[in-house]
Order: C-alpha cells, then structure tokens, then sequence
C-alpha cells in the first residue's frame, strides 16, 4: 500500500513527491489523467518568476522558493531556468504608484531589500524599449525574472522517481473511500481501487471538481487565460524584464525567440482547454503591445503558436495549504491562481513538513489553511496578487 497517493503529476505534486522521498517517504504514487508529463496547466505556464506581491506569505513563499531554485541543480537535478532578469511594474496613476508602494513596505519587511520604486526615467533606462507615455512610475525588482516550467517539473519528477516514488499516466481519479473515523483508507480510478495511507489533492484546475467528489468543500475554479506569442523574432533583447501595466494586468516578455503577450482579461469559468485562442482578443492584446512597444508594430502574431490555460483560482487568490477539514489524512496542495509554477518549490517542501511533522516547521502556513474560508478569514486581495 502506498504511504502517500498524490492526484496530479502537474510541478506542484511532482514537487511534494520530491520532498516526501527526499526526507525517506519512498512509497508514493503519483497519478495524473493526462497521457504524459506537462500534459496539464505546467505546460501552458509563462514562466515568470516574481517576489513582488502584496500580501507577506506570498512573498515569504518567493522568497522560499528562490532559495530552492537557486540551489535546484545540485539539489534536485535538472534546470530550472532561473534567469534573473527582473520584474518591471508600470504605473499610470497615483492610485497605481500607492498599491506598489503599500505592496513594497510589506516587502521590504519580508526582507527584499531590492525592491524599490522607479521613475519614468528609470523605466526607460530598465526597458528602453516601452512607450513612456501616460507613466508616471513604477517598482521593479532585479532579483525576479523567469523560469523553465518543464524544466521544475521534469526535474522534481525525475527525481521522486530515483528516490523511490512511482507514477502511473492516463488514470482518472472519481473519489475517495473512508473508514467511520473520517480517515481515507482507498482512492478509487474508473478502473481500480488503489489503498492508501493518505491522499493528496494536486490535481490544479480539476481539484474542486474531484474534492466535491471526496464530500470536501475545496472552493478552487478553473479559469480560462490566454497567450498571445509573435512570430519568432529578435526586436527585442532576451534579457528584457518581465514588464506589466499595473492597471489591466496587460504584460510581455520573451521567450525564446518569442514575444509573449498575456492579458488576463475576464476569461471563461470551467472552459477547457481545448477551447481555441479568441481571435478578438489577440487583437485587442496586438493593439496595446503596439501602443506601449513600438518594435512590435511590424511583428504579427502566430496564432498557432499562442494558446490557452486554465488558472485553479481560489476566493483570495492565495495558495490553499493543508489538511482537508473532517479528513485527517486527505490534504490539499490547490488554489494558487496563477502562481502555482513559481511558489510549487515552495508549497511541496512545506506540504512534505506538514505530512511527515504535523505541521510546516519553515515559515508559518495558516494564512493558507483550509478552513480559513468557512472561517471568514480570508487574504486581502489586491492587484499585485
């Protein structure tokens, strides 16, 4: 039997995986419904890497995540891509410039020192390649910038499976059997019953679906999201910061040989990802990346090389971290919303110390407990989430 049963073989249950067997829990399953590694929402992530948030646990979780990262080669094996390029934060109003500067007191706090405002002078200095029009400031962080998503992943899943873990492709979890104390003792497939001595809930943008299925309340929601991506071209530099309009979320960056343009307008709750890119969109999104960067204004974009996503979005926008309510050996790794690539070195060591301690031992996780929700305690929610 299994000790632990993780759904999901997506960078944040290959990262628990990692941490389990690395501190001795060799005997864990990881199952995914996908046909192969990447097949989910970690193949569909941007790779941007930041620390510049307005809440102090995720900025914590940054900063935990950084350190992992920056040791990732020796310790997990692989490459993570870490390439710290920066993060570059436009403002077009004072409104905008006071949520970067409240969001960089809590910062400085958690001790990213780096962070700092910028003027419209700095900005054309950091990114000459941006349209200064309408600027009035901003905040940027040089220790933030990208990562490889398939590198994290095959990395941390290559290496549970050294250490003893196995996975199984292309199996649907439905639910969970429990004993009359609460406590799973089997997870059930469409085919198989496998026993368990714990499950783990890993499963991203379909958590909420299988928890309703276990008889948890897991308020995650999918969230479709949209990448525009250029022809290949070199208008502008590699080494350019990731750089976003605080206002709408509009933001660029290349990748290789590629400009991204994401945007995260509304989107469409539940929608698969099947569901093509909206060709009104991209040029609404063409439009404003010609209007701030003039180099794009002869790039077309590839519509067959941009795609879609789905964000697992919790009620805050925070993480969801722990023992599932009523279940003592069910526990959720869900809800990140949109931060899932960046915080997974994070949030599976300290899931790895909640299931083999009781409780995380390396930063404080009761902002992102479970029952915060039921409780009414919920994360402030801001632009910079």
């Amino acid at each position: 039997m299994p000790s632990v049963v993780i759904l999901g073989a997506g960078v944040m249950g290959a990262s628990l995986a990692w941490h389990l067997t690395s501190r001795g829990c060799r005997d864990v399953l990881l199952l995914d419904r996908g046909a192969s590694a990447g097949a989910g929402s970690t193949g569909r992530a941007t790779g941007g890497f930041r620390t510049q948030y307005a809440t102090a646990v995720n900025v914590r979780l940054s900063l935990l995540a950084r350190e992992k990262l920056l040791r990732f080669r020796d310790e997990v094996g692989g490459e993570c891509g870490y390439v710290q390029a920066g993060y570059l934060w436009l403002a077009s109003s004072q409104t905008e410039l006071d949520v970067l500067r409240e969001a960089r007191v809590i910062q400085h706090a958690e001790g990213l020192d780096e962070a700092r405002a910028v003027t419209p002078d700095d900005i054309a200095r950091i990114n000459p390649a941006i349209i200064g029009d309408g600027i009035i400031g901003g905040a940027y962080c040089p220790s933030d910038g990208f990562i490889r998503p398939l590198g994290i992943l095959q990395g941390y899943l290559d290496g549970a499976l050294r250490q003893g873990a196995t996975v199984q492709w292309g199996v649907e979890a439905t639910g969970v059997e429990r004993d009359a104390t609460g406590r799973v003792v089997a997870l059930s497939t469409r085919t198989d019953r496998i026993a368990a001595g714990a499950v783990v809930n890993a499963a991203g943008a379909w958590a909420g679906e299988f928890a309703r299925g276990c008889g948890v309340d897991l308020p995650v929601t999918p969230l479709r999201r949209q990448v525009a991506a250029t022809v290949p071209t070199d208008v502008l530099p590699s080494s350019m910061p990731m750089t976003i309009v605080t206002g709408d979320g509009f933001h660029l960056r290349v990748r290789d040989g590629r400009v991204l343009l994401p945007w995260p307008t509304p989107g469409v709750a539940g929608a698969p990802f099947e569901m093509p890119v909206d060709p009104a969109w991209v040029a609404a999104v063409t439009a404003k990346a010609h209007a701030r960067v003039p180099a794009l204004a002869n790039v077309p974009v590839d519509l067959d090389a941009s795609w879609t996503g789905l964000y697992e979005m919790s009620p805050d926008k925070h993480a969801i971290l722990g023992v599932a309510p009523g279940c003592p050996n069910h526990y959720l790794i869900n809800g990140s919303s949109g931060h899932g690539v960046m915080h997974a070195p994070a949030l599976g060591h300290l899931l790895a110390e909640i299931i083999l301690d009781g409780a995380a031992t390396t930063m404080d996780t009761r902002a992102l407990r479970p029952s915060r929700f039921a409780e009414g305690d919920w994360n402030p929610v801001s632009e910079l989430l």
